[in-house]
């Protein structure tokens, strides 16, 4: 890419940068860029594959983006882009050079590109020109320092422009030997002799941390073949030892899993909840994920799910439930360990400590990092309190430097040096957090009482109804409402068993709805939340949220103010309609 010209030099915030932008699915090709940029002080910048076209003229022109290093897929997208943007004056007028990660594109490709000014490349060209010019003595490394920015992970936020986190050597070093002290706290680390699956998205802090440890520690890593519905048959070929995931797969694995064991019956029925109790109340007592007589007969079997080698799982970016996790390490035979962490820590700045027996905690914080609680008296959270409550803040060498070009931003978030994470988090009395809480994404009901929607939704995301759920209350109403798309494999079962018809209808069908409202309130039952924390009034929803439709972020988390604008009106219709009654 030096010899080519590809990554000129630009100044901003004092300091000379050089840029490559890089969109494609987890592959090889993203991470030798990403790997060869680090030995010259160029700065990567991941997009999401499913990045809108407005952020990504966004992140382009604030970065002053010469090239791209992309899949096949998104060449001509982004050639389109430039051309629908004024060539000199637009904001894709830096973009210069595109690079097929797939070694090839097409003669209209071409031609656009030509009419957008970008000049095409394959991968293989840049690798032949480097080759040439290292062995005429035309290269050589620019030695990075430990302050120097890797890469910027753009958060994708729920309002405005995205931010550019500025991800350091220093940070990505620090915040991935800490994550692998910790995760071989009571076990192994992770080492040559694991391998991981690599199919979070590579321009995502969690993804950037865990390959963070694959680069310090040789850890193998595998990426999948591109289609995360098809992630278990990877799995099969693969046979990694290690599995980094996200509650949101995590949970359908669950309902998959144990959908499956309840509908056992006989003698195998009888065997499969005698193993299931046995091996729960060993991890309750003693932390034992294995045991020799039911993993032979029955837990065998779903460890091959993902292929058999695995003896560790992680999961970041959102809460999940503790009998979830205590689910998955008897069906896994494996350590299931929560980490949390943010883009702005580098992913993973806590994680729980192998065997330990409590869940719906974070465990503590890794070695790059040290905490403190700021009091939020508006949600009476106080240090003081016992135990002590507020929000999060870091400190740290796996801390950001700042947003890129955004000191508003950068200034807003932290606390003096410490950066406000805008999660509550309470320190037990084994100084473990847990965390109970979002500062930002709560919102008050006309009783005065505070209700954490994240908190409901992932609870009632785990009803055999849900596949996503969205919950909507605001200062002016005495109760929330649920947003429910449907898992069509229960709209499925529901009509079969009732003897009815599978169409547009049942979503709007009263007993449907009540049968959903009462599976969610047993659920709320169950788990011990006030009637406040319980929908009065569902709408039912066949199509999935996702990205495309501007719903979802790229890391799959809802967009809620995009969501009260798209359903402005059925919020309207679902206050003016009466309460329902749950039959529980």
């Amino acid at each position: 890419m030096m010899a080519f010209g590809m990554c000129p030099e630009i100044e901003a915030e004092d300091t000379v940068w050089r840029f490559v932008g890089l969109q494609a699915k987890n592959r090889k090709e993203w991470y030798l860029t990403y790997m060869g940029a680090m030995y010259q002080r160029i700065t990567t910048v991941g997009l999401y594959d499913t990045l809108g076209p407005d952020s990504t003229k966004f992140i382009i022109d604030q970065t002053q983006m010469s090239t791209m290093m992309m899949s096949k897929e998104y060449i001509k997208k982004m050639i389109q882009l430039k051309l629908d943007e004024d060539k000199s004056e637009g904001m894709m007028s830096t973009l210069a050079h595109i690079v097929s990660f797939d070694n090839e594109y097409t003669e209209e490709e071409k031609e656009l590109a030509e009419q957008a000014g970008i000049t095409l490349y394959t991968f293989e060209q840049v690798i032949f020109k480097g080759r040439e010019a290292k062995k005429a003595g035309g290269t050589t490394i620019n030695e990075p320092t430990p302050d120097d920015c890797v890469t910027f992970s753009y958060t994708s936020g729920t309002t405005g422009n995205p931010k550019g986190v500025k991800l350091t050597h220093k940070m990505l070093v620090s915040t991935s030997y800490g994550a692998n002290t910790r995760l071989g706290a009571g076990t192994e680390p992770l080492s040559e002799k694991d391998t991981y699956i690599s199919y979070l998205p590579s321009a995502h802090s969690f993804e950037q941390c865990i390959f963070g440890i694959a680069i310090l520690y040789g850890t193998r890593t595998g990426c999948f073949g591109g289609n995360v519905l098809k992630l278990t048959e990877d799995m099969q070929i693969l046979k990694p030892t290690f599995m980094p995931s996200v509650p949101r797969l995590l949970n359908r694995i669950y309902g998959k899993i144990k959908d499956n064991m309840d509908q056992a019956s006989g003698l195998k029925g009888w065997l499969v909840k005698k193993g299931v109790e046995s091996k729960m109340e060993n991890v309750k007592e003693t932390g034992s994920k294995t045991h020799a007589l039911y993993d032979a007969l029955i837990f065998k079997k779903t460890k091959a799910i993902l292929g058999g080698n695995v003896r560790l799982i992680v999961t970041g970016s959102a809460p999940i439930s503790g009998s979830v996790l205590d689910f998955l390490k008897i069906a896994f035979c494996c350590d299931v360990m929560e980490g949390y962490g943010l883009t702005e820590t580098t992913g993973g700045a806590f994680i729980v400590y192998s065997g330990d027996k409590e869940t719906g905690i974070v465990g503590g914080p890794c070695q790059s990092f040290k905490i403190k609680l700021k009091d939020i008296p508006d949600m009476n959270y106080l240090s003081t309190d016992k135990p002590p409550r507020g929000e999060i803040c870091f400190w740290g060498p796996g801390v950001m430097q700042g947003y890129f070009k955004n000191p508003e931003k950068t200034a807003e978030s932290f606390d003096g040096e410490w950066f406000r994470s805008g999660d509550v988090g309470v320190i037990q009395d084994n100084m473990s957090v847990k965390i109970i809480d979002r500062a930002k994404n709560i919102f008050k009901l006309s009783q005065g009482e505070y209700i954490a929607p994240e908190k409901l939704e992932n609870v009632y995301v785990k009803s055999p109804y849900v596949l996503q759920s969205w919950m909507y209350g605001d200062s002016l109403r005495d109760y929330i409402i649920g947003f429910i798309i449907v898992d069509p494999e229960a709209a499925q079962k529901y009509c079969k068993e009732k003897g009815v018809t599978l169409n547009d209808e049942l979503y709007q069908d009263n007993d449907f709805k009540q049968a959903v409202l009462d599976d969610l309130v047993k659920m709320a039952n169950e788990n011990k939340f006030n009637s406040l924390e319980k929908p009065k009034q569902l709408l039912l929803i066949k199509d999935p949220w996702t990205v495309e439709s501007d719903i979802l972020t790229p890391t799959l988390k809802l967009k809620r103010n995009i969501a009260k604008k798209v359903y402005e009106k059925e919020i309207l219709e679902l206050y003016e309609m009466p309460p329902l009654v749950t039959k529980k």
